[in-house]
């Protein structure tokens, strides 16, 4: 069995988070990602890349589950200590403790109306209950083929244990 962000869904989704991100900001999330860069090339830069990049669906950010999250690349799933299977597909609000969460929803409300924020801050908490603050995130809207928004994704550097 291939590795599940190798499958073609998350190869898609890869390339989808990668090329919302330049439409959001103006440059790439990735360096040296060049147009004759291959589909599975930009999947395994993403997952293997340092900065920590996350994605969740469309759903409504003030309502139950919510969003649920759709790509963590390997960042991720390390600083969160869960396996893809586990972090895939669980509701993104499981990623913040349960104060931060009604600030985290309209954080997301808020990077939806407007498509592309940076400069985020907030509280986060591992699948063991440890806490983390992230720094100078960046959200973006992801935009699927017809040009419609589909889910939004984040990613960021800056980190700390509390």
């Amino acid at each position: 069995m291939s590795a599940p962000w190798l499958s073609a869904e998350a190869l898609e989704l890869a390339a989808r988070i990668l090329h919302s991100h330049q439409r959001g900001f103006g440059r790439p999330l990735l360096a040296g990602l060049g147009a004759d860069t291959s589909l599975e090339q930009r999947g395994q830069a993403l997952f293997a890349a340092g900065t920590v990049v996350l994605a969740h669906d469309g759903a409504d950010p003030s309502g139950d589950p919510g969003p649920r999250l759709t790509y963590a690349n390997g960042a991720a799933l390390a600083l969160w200590r869960r396996p893809w299977a586990e972090q895939v597909g669980m509701p993104s609000r499981l990623t913040a403790e349960p104060a931060e969460r009604s600030s985290r929803a309209q954080m997301l409300v808020s990077a939806q109306e407007q498509h592309a924020i940076s400069g985020y801050c907030g509280i986060r908490i591992d699948s063991a209950g440890r806490r983390f603050v992230i720094r100078g995130a960046r959200l973006w809207t992801l935009w699927n083929q017809a040009q419609e928004p589909c889910g939004q994704a984040a990613a960021f550097s800056d980190w700390w244990w509390l």
